[in-house]
């Protein structure tokens, strides 16, 4: 383990990081709000501890093996989640404690969207465009951003973009080097975000509102500049343009590349993992509208789709977004919705969830095992499209699914004993695991009221959910430490 290049690579990414606090500073700047003073001190601290962490070790310049691309990815996260806590615990105008600028800054940085704050909208818009901020560095994760700066750096990049998106698609490369990919895929990020901003504010909300939720409607977070979310703009069009958004977002970036190259939208439709996506995206609609409609929740069939749209797309995708209080609907309903979040978006996308892609070569699996059943000699293979799924793939998702089972019961049994009640311990597991935001119970509207304890169990929760279980459960097997 090169454990100097290591801490060496750290030291220049929290320095590089310590940047993502002068935004903030000129916003404040801009309106003259009086916050931005804690974020240039958060500044002058992350560069100074980042350069002094770096330079006792600036000429360690080793390969990285598989295992420091891990442990880099791991620490990464939570160093810089630490890190990103600074500026809301120093902030008076937040009145956080340590355990909620902890909550908080690592909801933003893992996308998952949920908060301890009340009253967002009064307080200065330093800190509400840093919260939207945290949300679109740790949207396309910022890992993909540093592969990309790293061979700069004298460091390669390959260890840690496996690390980062593990999985059934891990290995594939839209470009022939790392860092182009990465580059590529910025590329597409940031159009994205260009061109939800500029939709949003045709739509009239106005320029800040605009930039701060095309941020976090990007990156499937969830964070938004107002309590009522984007409910406080009452506008259907506004709706429309998040929910064609947040499908865009939740799709595979590298699946936009490939169509994008060879200029042909049917490049879209090949994909089996889409094809899945959307149906599972329109059989959920579909059941949300006829129940909103049958519990007549709604006065207008018009206002029962609005609303029904908007709350399936936003939470089945992770986003956690909301028009109106899901929670308070028939019981049946926000519970499919929760249970909808553990699915998320596609691979490689910025969604949550076990990913389309997993729960497809679930259920192929499950159905091959029943023609098995039927024809015990038979031979069957399990294809996506054309082509066949090794069973090396079909066993490592059905070790994923059952690590990230087994995670989910361990985190909901400790926030139970923390004092939490069963719906609520259950629901905020399944928000922070899946990086969703919003849960049933005394989490429906904000994290603000659970213990301390329990919020640090849901950080964890989130690190576990971001990283897709295995890149953190790895570092606690003896095998990963042995030489």
């Amino acid at each position: 383990m090169q454990y100097r290049s290591i801490i060496r690579i750290l030291g220049l990414l929290v320095a590089v990081f310590s940047v993502s606090m002068l935004p903030p500073a000129l916003v404040s700047l801009w309106y003259q709000d009086g916050a931005g003073v804690p974020f240039l001190l958060s500044f002058v601290i992350c560069v100074t501890a980042g350069l002094l962490i770096w330079y006792p070790n600036r000429s360690y310049q080793r390969d990285l093996k598989v295992r420091d691309g891990f442990l880099i990815v791991v620490m990464f996260w939570l160093v810089l989640g630490a890190v990103g806590t600074l500026p809301l615990y120093l902030s008076p105008e937040t009145g956080m404690n340590l355990a909620d600028a902890t909550f908080e800054a690592f909801s933003g940085l893992t996308t998952t969207g949920a908060t301890v704050l009340t009253g967002i909208e009064t307080l200065p818009k330093a800190i509400l465009f840093y919260r939207q901020q945290l949300q679109w560095l740790g949207g396309m994760g910022i890992i993909v951003l540093a592969v990309a700066i790293l061979p700069m750096l004298g460091v390669g990049g390959m260890q840690l973009y496996k690390a980062e998106t593990p999985g059934p698609v891990k290995d594939n490369k839209v470009t022939p080097r790392i860092a182009d990919t990465a580059k590529h895929l910025w590329l597409i990020y940031v159009v994205l975000t260009v061109s939800c901003a500029l939709a949003y504010r045709l739509a009239g909300m106005g320029w800040f509102d605009a930039v701060g939720h095309s941020f976090s409607t990007v990156a499937i977070g969830g964070f938004s500049t107002y309590d009522a979310s984007i409910g406080h703009f009452n506008s259907s069009t506004i709706n429309i343009i998040c929910v064609v958004f947040l499908l865009l977002s939740a799709l595979n970036y590298p699946l936009h590349f490939a169509a994008m190259r060879g200029k042909n939208i049917l490049t879209y439709w090949r994909d089996p993992e889409l094809r899945a996506f959307l149906f599972i995206q329109g059989s959920l609609v579909l059941l949300i509208f006829i129940g909103l409609l049958r519990s007549q929740v709604y006065d207008s069939t018009w206002e029962a789709f609005d609303h029904g749209l908007f709350q399936a797309v936003s939470i089945s995708t992770t986003a956690g977004f909301a028009t109106d209080g899901f929670a308070y609907w028939p019981l049946y309903l926000p519970i499919l919705l929760i249970f909808s979040s553990f699915i998320g978006g596609c691979a490689g996308s910025t969604g949550g969830g076990m990913k389309v892609v997993r729960v497809l070569l679930l259920f192929l699996q499950g159905k091959r095992e029943l023609n098995r059943l039927v024809h015990p000699r038979a031979i069957y293979s399990i294809k996506l499209g054309r082509r066949a799924v090794p069973d090396r793939v079909v066993e490592a998702v059905w070790g994923f699914f059952a690590a990230y089972a087994l995670v989910f019961v361990i985190i909901m049994l400790l926030l139970i004993m923390t004092g939490l009640d069963n719906m609520t311990a259950f629901s905020a597991t399944a928000a922070c695991l899946n990086n969703l935001g919003p849960g049933l119970g005394d989490v429906a509207s904000h994290f603000g009221d659970i213990p301390d304890v329990s919020k640090y169990l849901l950080v964890i929760a989130m690190v576990f959910g971001r990283l897709e279980i295995f890149t953190l459960l790895v570092l606690f097997t003896p095998a990963f430490w042995k030489n």
